[in-house]
């Protein structure tokens, strides 16, 4: 039983260890940095171009529904909502028959298994099965000016 006490002790002295350790004062070195750190991003801001572009105030969500909303008299119909899933209905059914066949809506995966089975047995390797993994695009890089020569320099 002591050994629970002595471990309970032990847990209560390292607890009040660390509340005394993060409410210690920073080292004096640390402090005369920060002006200098403070007036090194003041006159990064007034080196910063003038014609910098800003972001427009429109939101996602007024975005997507400007993307509905053709005919722009800030209202989106039936017709107007439905318009995209009926484009991409079109792209699928092939025969224009107004109806979706399983082969017709399975055409893509159809088309990728046959690519893919290159030996034309029915089957895919597991080499073959790697090439229709998903390719994922890479980030495109962000564009920042150049750096301006500072005039210290």
């Amino acid at each position: 039983m002591w050994r629970y006490w002595m471990g309970g002790a032990g847990l209560a002295a390292l607890a009040a260890g660390a509340v005394l350790w993060s409410a210690r004062e920073a080292p004096s070195s640390a402090l005369p940095a920060q002006p200098a750190m403070r007036a090194a991003a003041t006159e990064a801001d007034d080196a910063a171009p003038a014609d910098v572009p800003e972001a427009t105030a429109r939101t996602r969500e007024e975005k997507r529904f400007d993307r509905y909303d053709k005919d722009r008299d800030a209202r989106i119909t039936r017709e107007e909502y439905l318009a995209a899933r009926r484009k991409a209905f079109a792209k699928l059914d092939v025969d224009g028959d107004g109806r979706l066949s399983f082969d017709e809506w399975a055409i893509k995966t159809t088309t990728k298994f046959a690519a893919a089975d290159r030996d034309r047995d029915g089957a895919m390797s597991r080499a073959e099965f790697a090439t229709t993994a998903v390719k994922r695009k890479t980030p495109r890089p962000v564009k920042c000016p150049p750096e301006r020569p500072s005039e210290e320099s």
